[in-house]
Order: structure tokens, then sequence, then C-alpha cells
């Protein structure tokens, strides 16, 4: 059984993304944010079809469920069936997650569960507790192409690494899926690094307006950064969050739109203003990042980024898919279907940050890329 978590409010197109892509799939909802899918045959479709859902923000292959009479019967159990499925001293992830009740009881639960973990970790196997989280706590330069001004950044999975994800649902009853190197590197852009896959709503007061956190929610999932001297478009731009941010860090950037960005922004050595329509800008030359937040039918800024990508007109790209209502997802399934032809990598996710909106990110590739005219 594969185990979807999502959004309480997006559960159900979740659902119907899944019965889109896997026609015949049994599926169940397990409760306001949780949907359990039962394998079909087709594997090899059933996991390209995982990797594609917006509206799952964390998977858990090959869930079975965990009782949990105690704390200290659970951790004994888990740490039971670790031993000698993780490989001694290799670096592994144990993420423990409530699904139940009010959130701060749950989560005390979870942290006394994980302080019980290691304690028999402690008395029973050292070399397993040595490898427990021996990652990087923050993305530094030169990781991923990260920048270590993207506070709370959680480096992608290592190809040597395992993760452990237990997820409660009751006091009583746990889901646990163990996914052991390098399984984890693989199911990159669907099994997240991030607990629950679940990313803090970035703040900034400086910012134009809280636009900005989904650029930065974005660049974290990608595990990659805009860094000073790259050079950017954003289309767009107005009133300047998604150039805010880039120029913060040291980036230049052409930033398209009809109406001015804000004064300090329209001031700033780091920014050419272009003023004209979004859709119809085309740069000189190719660059390092497509940022584009524009309200805009959702056909139109599918077709935008898919023009940008075909073209190789830039490595990077993040770009806002934006609905008026709830009829229009099923448009996503045009980028699932056509971006793995022209792209390194992607991921189309509902953000935390996001409305009713989603967000499609990626790498175009390291080849040479395409010059206007």
């Amino acid at each position: 059984m594969y185990l979807a978590l999502s959004a309480p409010e997006t559960r159900p197109f979740l659902e119907q993304e899944l019965i889109r892509a896997l026609p015949g799939s049994a599926l169940e909802p397990l409760g306001d944010s949780l949907l359990a899918l039962k394998r079909p045959g087709d594997w090899p479709e059933t996991r390209a079809a995982l990797g594609l859902t917006a509206f799952a923000r964390q998977w858990m292959p090959d869930a079975r469920s965990f009782p949990v009479p105690s704390i200290r019967v659970a951790a004994e159990a888990l740490v039971t069936g670790l031993i000698g499925v993780i490989p001694d001293g290799a670096p592994w992830r144990l993420h423990i997650e409530p699904r139940f009740g009010g959130v701060e009881a749950g989560r005390h639960r979870c942290g006394w569960i994980r302080e019980a973990v290691v304690e028999q970790l402690r008395k029973r196997r050292r070399s397993l507790l040595k490898g427990l989280d021996a990652v990087p706590r923050a993305m530094t330069a030169g990781t991923n192409g990260a920048c270590p001004s993207i506070p709370g950044a959680c480096p992608l999975f290592s190809t040597g690494e395992s993760l452990v994800q237990l997820l409660l649902v009751s006091p009583e009853m746990a889901f646990l899926s163990v996914l052991v190197a390098p399984e984890p590197s693989r199911s990159q852009g669907w099994v997240s690094p991030f607990p629950s896959g679940e990313v803090p709503v970035a703040v900034d007061k400086a910012a134009p307006s809280r636009a900005f956190a989904k650029l930065a929610e974005s660049e974290l999932r990608m595990g990659r950064a805009i860094r000073a001297g790259d050079t950017c478009v954003d289309l767009g731009a107005a009133p300047g969050s998604w150039t805010y941010q880039p120029v913060q860090r040291g980036a230049r950037v052409v930033a398209v739109d009809r109406s001015p960005l804000r004064e300090d922004l329209m001031r700033s050595p780091r920014v050419t203003f272009h003023q004209g329509d979004a859709f119809r800008f085309v740069p000189e030359t190719p660059v390092d990042w497509l940022l584009c937040d524009v309200i805009a039918a959702p056909e139109r800024s599918i077709g935008l980024v898919l023009e940008w990508v075909r073209e190789r007109r830039c490595r990077h790209f993040v770009v806002t898919i934006k609905f008026k209502g709830h009829d229009d997802y099923a448009q996503l399934d045009i980028l699932k279907r056509e971006m793995p032809r022209h792209v390194e990598s992607f991921q189309l996710l509902h953000l935390c940050a996001n409305k009713n909106e989603a967000c499609v990110f990626g790498t175009v590739g390291n080849g040479p890329l395409k010059d206007a005219g």
C-alpha cells in the first residue's frame, strides 16, 4: 500500500488526479489529508504517475500498519525492525509525524517516540544511531547550487541515504514506511526530504508582498537557489516580490510588467525594468532563471513555461499556474505529459505557500541554451 499525504483542502483533488492518471486503481481515503493507493499491476507506470501528483506533498511507499500500544513498546519494535535493514553507520533520516487530534498533542507524542528510539539505539545499536540524521541541517553554497541565505533548508537525499517514516494516525496506531538506500534518492520528486512534505511558509516583512514565499519554497524543494551573479527574468513582476529575493542575493533581474515595481526595486542597479507584455517578452540571450507569478488563465501560463523550456531560454524555472475555481486542475496534466520531453527534472506541486494555484519548477539541463532569434 502506498500512502499519500496532502493538505486537507486538496485531498479530494488528489483523488481525482490519481483517478485520471491511474484509472482502475483502488483508492481509499483514510482521513481529510491521507489517501491510500493499492498498488496496481503496471508498476513503472504507477511510479511515473506518483512523481507527477501535484496535490500530494509526501508519499509513503510500501506503508504498513504499525501498532503503538505505548511509547516504549513502539520504540523497541521500530528499532528491532530496522536492525539489519538500515546499513550500520550509513546515513538515514527518521520522520515521525502526527495526523490526529490537536497538533501540539500529536507532536509531543511523536517527540517522545523519537526520544525513546534514540535511547533504544544507544543501548542496542550505536552504529545506527551514528548514521541517524547524519546530514547537514542547512544548505551551503556549492551543494546543489544551494544558498546559505535560505533558512531551514533541507538537502536532497544522497544516494547512500535511507528514509524511515512513521505517521501516527491515532495515539495507538501508525503507518510505517522504510525506504533503504538508494531508493530515497531515486524517488526524489515524489518522496520528499521534508517531514510530511511540509515546508513552513517563509516570512519577510520587507518583501513587497507575501508572494515571495512561493519562490522561496520552490527553491527549497528543488535543493537549488538563486545565487549572486545569476541572471533572472521575472515575468509579471509588479510589485516585485519575485524580483526582491534574487536582488537580495546579488542576482541580476530583468523585470517585465506593464506596471512599475516598488520604488526601491526600480532604483536598484541589479534590476532592469522592461515595460510590456510578459507573454511577448523574449530575452536577448538565455538566462539562468525564468521566474513567473503572473495573474493569467492557466492555459496561458502553461503555454508560456512550455515555450521557454522548449526554446531553452533558461536553465532553471519557477512558474505559478493560477486557477479561478477547481474545474481547471486537469489542465496540469498537459505539463505532466509535455515537460519530460524538454527538461532534465521538474516538480509540479501545490505548495504550502500556494492558494488556488500550483507551481512548476525545475531544471532544463546543462547543455547549450538557445539564443534569441
